[in-house]
């Protein structure tokens, strides 16, 4: 998995930020998967809700001028980063629930699902499938702008297609 990196500069069209260091575990999955997709087509970074107030307004009001398309935000806890960056732009944000230390991240579910009406976050599975579906989601967006991009995802598909037997190993019956 590649080392976090975050410039804020411009010319990505994903963002990936997440609440604190200790979100990696769960969102280096998501950036597995934008490498894959789009290679260095997007950032990675930390910008918490509650310790980086300052970052995180600079942040949110600046994505549209750099070209962001997509922000996929994880957090835990209380998890409010996408719902604040949600709140900041006009650009899709979809929430990663980020499971913590107590609640098995229902907490963090909770938190950003539940957002207002007009303010909408795109929410995600709690841990890793949420991580790889996020991104999955922030490929199919760009997808449809960048036929490059479509086509590598509809070729993962096919691979997942392709990966699923039509009957359980060991299976004897007809």
């Amino acid at each position: 998995m590649g080392e976090v990196r975050f410039d804020g500069g411009c010319g990505v069209r994903v963002s990936l930020v997440m609440g604190s260091e200790s979100d990696w575990g769960v969102m280096s999955h998501a950036s597995s998967i934008l490498e894959r997709f789009l290679g260095e087509d997007y950032e990675v970074g930390i910008v918490s809700a509650h310790r980086t107030p300052e970052r995180l307004f600079e942040y949110g009001r600046g994505l549209r001028g750099r070209g962001v398309r997509v922000v996929i935000a994880g957090a835990g806890g209380s998890a409010h980063l996408p719902g604040m960056i949600a709140s900041l732009t006009t650009v899709p944000v979809l929430g990663v629930p980020v499971e913590g230390k107590s609640l098995l991240g229902l907490d963090s579910l909770f938190s950003i699902v539940q957002m207002p009406g007009g303010v909408p976050v795109g929410t995600f599975a709690v841990g890793k499938a949420g991580a790889v579906n996020a991104a999955l989601f922030a490929v199919s967006i760009i997808g449809g702008e960048d036929e490059d991009v479509g086509r590598k995802l509809e070729s993962y598909r096919a691979e997942q297609t392709e990966k699923v037997a039509l009957k359980p190993s060991g299976f004897a019956g007809v």
